[in-house]
């Protein structure tokens, strides 16, 4: 019985390894730590947003690599070859039907559209004012060339009525300073040196869009916002005058087949930077997945919506991930336990009943053996006997609940010693 014990237990051990084993290959392997991050020029604040995430990722051992490009547009196609894992992208620049491959991640802050243009004693309120004059809208495949040719091309403005240059933002800014070009586009958070020196340059203005909320309604993707005098340096009332300005949103974009555990890891330090109330932002209004144009990845959605699971609630991110990984484990084992946990009983039972049963061969063969036994062998019989009785109670160790078997077995010795006595006497 003992060998079919044994047998039943390895029999249990081979199932179970097999399960599992089999159960593993549909498991999705733990991710490879690493993201590349598109981003900018590095004096753009892509760029140093990127470096923000990447002190944050450094703790829990994510290793971000950054690449500096020239924008929006080149951002997009490093995701869609795969050349990036994630990029920053100004939200507007393409539709869905694009890049069936890229996905949008969040929104993570307003980026305002900045006209600036040489300060010549007059105020410009309409962007058709421009016309004939040397205008930067943008380096080739940057976001602000892609909105500034929208806006200029809404007002009539092009190369045959004026000047358009593809200036970098660091360019365009020496260019009007130096007074060598009229106006320049630039798509950049508040937060922008280039923003904050332009603004404080007497000699240089910001156009104020008189008409913002005519093209927020003519693109969707756009907001008009108000930027109150001297928000930004209260002591040196930058800026003098309250602006009107169009915004679009800094989005976060990402190849359909990134890992979504990095996603959500990533996304929960996007949440640590922008949740935070800032110049035109209220608290926890980014990061945000409205008023997005690309399809929005569905774990960004789940995270978004649901925020943290319960495991991420009591574990570290890592720990947590891969004890979800490994629900899939729970059908395969509760399909054994259960049927398992029905004959554990029986076989506890058994097991602890065995130690009492297997005296009881002994027993039968002194019972027989009483039959036919000499008179001048009873002594030693009897010897026996008692001794068999000392063994019984030293070696068998049974819990309470089976101490009535126990005692039963005691109580079948003794009635053999007492036969025993009465036939000695």
């Amino acid at each position: 019985m003992k060998n079919n014990i044994y047998l039943l237990s390895a029999l249990f051990i081979a199932i179970f390894a097999a399960v599992l084993y089999t159960t593993l290959q549909f498991i999705q392997p733990s991710p490879k730590k690493e993201i590349v991050i598109a981003t900018g020029s590095k004096t753009g604040n892509y760029y140093k947003t990127a470096l923000l995430y990447k002190e944050l990722l450094k703790e829990d051992k994510v290793d971000v690599k950054i690449l500096n490009t020239a924008g929006s547009v080149e951002n997009l196609e490093l995701i869609k070859t795969g050349k990036a894992d994630i990029a920053f992208m100004q939200n507007g620049i393409i539709d869905k039907s694009s890049y069936e491959n890229v996905q949008s991640l969040a929104s993570i802050y307003y980026e305002p559209l900045w006209v600036f243009y040489k300060n010549e004693n007059y105020t410009m309120d309409y962007v058709i004012q421009l016309i004939s004059k040397k205008i930067s809208i943008g380096a080739d495949g940057s976001g602000t060339k892609d909105l500034a040719s929208k806006i200029l091309e809404v007002n009539g403005i092009n190369n045959e009525n004026s000047t358009l240059y593809n200036y970098s933002t660091s360019k365009a800014k020496d260019e009007l300073i130096n007074g060598n070009i009229d106006a320049m586009f630039v798509v950049s958070s508040q937060n922008s040196d280039v923003v904050k020196e332009l603004l404080e340059n007497p000699n240089i203005n910001v156009l104020s869009f008189k008409r913002a909320k005519a093209y927020s309604r003519k693109y969707p993707f756009l907001e008009a916002l108000t930027l109150y005098e001297g928000t930004l340096n209260l002591y040196k009332n930058l800026p003098d005058e309250n602006i009107k300005l169009l915004s679009t949103t800094a989005t976060l974009i990402g190849n359909n087949e990134l890992n979504a555990e990095l996603i959500r890891l990533f996304l929960k330090k996007v949440k640590e930077v922008h949740n935070k109330k800032d110049l035109f932002a209220k608290p926890e209004q980014f990061p945000s997945i409205h008023n997005m144009k690309l399809e929005l990845n569905e774990e960004a959605k789940r995270y978004f919506t649901y925020g943290d699971t319960f495991l991420e609630k009591i574990f570290p991110f890592w720990i947590a991930s891969n004890i979800d990984r490994l629900k899939i484990l729970i059908i395969p084992l509760l399909t054994l336990l259960i049927p398992l946990s029905k004959g554990l009983f029986p076989i506890y039972r058994w097991s602890i009943r065995s130690k009492i049963y297997k005296w009881y061969k002994q027993i039968q063969e002194y019972d027989l053996k009483l039959e036919t036994i000499k008179n001048d062998e009873l002594e030693r019989f009897i010897n026996e006997l008692q001794e068999l009785r000392h063994e019984i109670k030293i070696e068998t160790k049974v819990p309470l609940s089976f101490m009535s078997e126990y005692y039963d077995l005691i109580m079948h010795l003794e009635l053999i010693i007492s036969k025993a006595n009465e036939k000695r006497s």
